[in-house]
């Protein structure tokens, strides 16, 4: 009975060890949701060409203005279309000066009629700030009004939860023939 008391403590210190890991593996995750299908192709290759500036927010001000409440901001990226294939060409994630701090991918997605992607920014990224933003850029050989780019933001703390929604604004856009 004596040895339950010591167990018990033993086993909390040892619990208590692994959440330290699990945020580490997150960290690196850069693609959450599933397998992304890469292809060898050039944003010269396609007909129409578009960049998309989308405001996220790795923390925002409260209280007295001098408090931040950090969050975390996922990146969706949706080909609304039933029947075409669109190409994400790049998502760099910038802070609130404009300064590139991720290049989130390395190669073009190939993004099937009605498939979604994400990005995500984690919760301890506190260098991006209230004015933290993605560029994303895009291309398609048909239906150029297709894609649906939105950022949803989230944080919690004690019992203090907040979530909320920012889209895409178009910034730049080259039709070809």
């Amino acid at each position: 009975m004596k040895a339950f008391p010591v167990l018990l403590l033993v086993s909390v210190i040892l619990l208590s060890c692994q959440p330290e890991k699990k945020a580490e593996n997150l960290k690196k995750m850069q693609h959450p949701s599933h397998q992304y299908t890469f292809v060898e192709l050039d944003s010269d290759a396609v007909k129409y060409l578009e960049t998309d500036y989308i405001p996220v927010y790795s923390d925002i001000y409260h209280m007295d203005g001098t408090k931040r409440f950090l969050l975390t901001s996922t990146l969706s990226v949706r080909n609304t279309s039933l029947t075409d294939t669109v190409y994400i060409f790049s998502a760099n994630y910038n802070d609130s000066y404009g300064k590139q701090l991720r290049k989130y991918i390395d190669s073009t997605i190939l993004l099937k009629p009605l498939e979604s992607i994400e990005f995500v920014v984690e919760y301890e990224e506190d260098k991006g700030g209230a004015g933290a933003s993605f560029l994303v850029e895009w291309g398609a050989d048909e239906n150029a009004s297709q894609l649906l780019i939105q950022a949803v933001m989230t944080g919690t703390s004690n019992q203090q939860g907040l979530s909320f929604l920012t889209e895409a604004k178009v910034v730049k856009q080259e039709f070809r023939d």
